[in-house]
């Protein structure tokens, strides 16, 4: 593969502007610099998720393939017209979303972010996937994209909830209900 960065930095993106993976510039600030920055910035998050203790062999398995993932999305996101996230890979996830979920209890209220350190990864990497899917969305609204990777991400957020629940039930945390009933009701007066 030879060297990919042989020199760190440019002093191109000095006035604002980035190249995109087919040569053409555009500014920082465009959608399409958004929604891959942010799909890099996801890949990060998942990354201290994978750092944490307390992930076990499945999730961390199924995170590192999602990173790869990540890097081919982005990489379909820099160049415009190309295509890298397939139907397969949507697919996949939704097996391992279904894997994990099945054995989970069903949820009877909602779950605040939390339950140790590597579930509140979990729900900080949900977070900025539902992010990173904004971000894609308003890139398809200015431009022709296609939509496995919004799907993508849609089923990934998913996944990221899942995996939020298992990793705060296995640490021995357990998981963090909102409390809702802890507001009395005004009364009339």
């Amino acid at each position: 593969m030879g060297n990919r960065l042989s020199k760190i930095y440019t002093r191109t993106g000095d006035d604002g502007s980035t190249g995109l993976g087919d040569g053409s510039r555009v500014g920082k600030d465009s959608p399409r610099v958004n929604a891959y920055g942010t799909v890099d910035e996801l890949n990060s998050t998942i990354g201290m998720l994978l750092a944490a203790d307390g992930v076990d062999d499945e999730v961390r398995e199924a995170l590192t393939q999602v990173q790869h993932d990540l890097f081919d999305l982005g990489g379909e996101l820099c160049i415009p017209g190309m295509a890298l996230v397939e139907d397969s890979d949507i697919e996949r996830l939704e097996r391992i979303l279904d894997s994990l979920n099945e054995p989970l209890p069903p949820l009877k209220e909602f779950i605040l972010p939390g339950g140790g350190m590597a579930a509140a990864c979990g729900h900080l990497a949900r977070t900025v996937c539902r992010r990173a899917e904004r971000a894609v969305i308003a890139l398809s609204r200015v431009e022709e994209i296609r939509t496995q990777p919004q799907r993508y991400l849609n089923r990934l957020s998913d996944l990221l909830f899942v995996i939020s629940r298992v990793l705060a039930r296995a640490s021995g945390h357990g998981e963090v209900l909102w409390q809702h009933e802890r507001r009395r009701k005004p009364s009339a007066t």
